[in-house]
């Protein structure tokens, strides 16, 4: 598997990966991201900073890349910076598919992006995202599996995953939603011929939502990689937005919020990748101190007591306006 490269690297943010879906596009579900973005959101601007976020990361040593199809032009921008750096041969790239994106490069779009977890779309975008990537793509998800995804019982969609992972891309899924847990354990029995069909899962985890925990512990003893997003709840977790607690912490630590809310899922002994989804190389910088946070017990336990209900968290996340 090509996540066996992050079990042997030797840099402090090794675990730590770079998402994307912040730089893809103009418009984006981020508290603040007005500010980090202001008024240079066109596709050359984007570009050019999403090819500054890759090389400070890679040269701070985070190893993993995360795109998606409706990440605007991610995929390109990612394949761009790559195709510019032949020698970098030691990172891992993930992509997913299932949603389209359809705002047309503007944030007050109606819809940003259309979900369809059909083989039509799997194999329209298999191709799509095969003519940016070829084979530097190590990792094709499934984008926001919830229980009631067909992708769960599409046999004819299993057979063409397999036939990817029988050619050598890693097959996995993300999931979203109150249900993740029942996602991932749904998931975990999917079987072709026999054998597990999927090798990693990514999920939002944060100090607000941790429902999932369990799930991702069982999907790391399957012998699943697990991958968290959102670790910073779309930025509720870090400064000015942080709670209480938690900001009471990071001034404990002498680091940013952003920082302590990335240590605390990076603790978790099933996490093998926590994204960073700064827009910014300022931002990035930041959230890689969390591979120096040091959390005690007092300090885990003032925030454990941050946890929302599930239904409570998701849906304010679905009320954050596309900034």
């Amino acid at each position: 598997m090509p996540f066996a490269r992050l079990s042997t690297a030797t840099t402090p943010t090794a675990h730590i990966g770079l998402g994307l879906a912040a730089v893809g596009r103009p418009g984006y579900l981020t508290l603040d991201r007005e500010e980090a973005l202001g008024e240079h959101r066109s596709p050359e601007d984007l570009r050019t900073r999403a090819h500054d976020l890759l090389t400070a990361a890679y040269a701070q040593g985070v190893r993993y890349f995360d795109t998606a199809r409706s990440y605007g032009r991610a995929e390109e921008f990612l394949a761009a910076w790559l195709t510019a750096n032949p020698g970098i041969d030691d990172v891992v790239i993930g992509s997913k598919w299932g949603y389209t994106y359809t705002a047309d490069w503007s944030v007050d779009a109606e819809q940003h992006e259309v979900k369809d977890h059909s083989l039509a779309t799997y194999e329209r975008q298999r191709r799509e995202t095969a003519a940016l990537l070829g084979d530097r793509l190590d990792l094709y998800q499934i984008h926001s599996v919830t229980p009631d995804s067909p992708a769960l019982t599409d046999k004819a969609l299993h057979a063409e995953l397999a036939k990817a992972a029988a050619e050598g891309v890693t097959v996995g899924f993300s999931t979203s939603g109150p249900a993740q847990a029942d996602a991932i354990r749904a998931a975990l029995a999917v079987t072709v011929d026999g054998e597990p069909l999927f090798r990693t899962v990514q999920s939002t985890y944060n100090a607000l939502e941790t429902s999932a925990g369990p799930a991702l512990a069982e999907a790391h003893d399957a012998g699943l990689t697990v991958i968290v997003k959102e670790a910073m709840a779309n930025g509720r977790l870090a400064d000015p937005h942080a709670p209480d607690a938690l900001a009471a912490v990071a001034r404990e630590t002498g680091q940013g919020a952003d920082a302590v809310a990335l240590a605390l899922v990076l603790r978790e002994p099933w996490a093998g990748v926590v994204l960073s989804g700064a827009a910014t190389v300022t931002q990035l910088a930041a959230n890689l101190h969390a591979a120096v946070v040091d959390l005690d017990d007092d300090q885990l336990t003032r925030l454990g007591a941050l946890a929302e209900d599930p239904g409570t968290y998701w849906d304010h996340r679905a009320h954050l306006p596309w900034h």
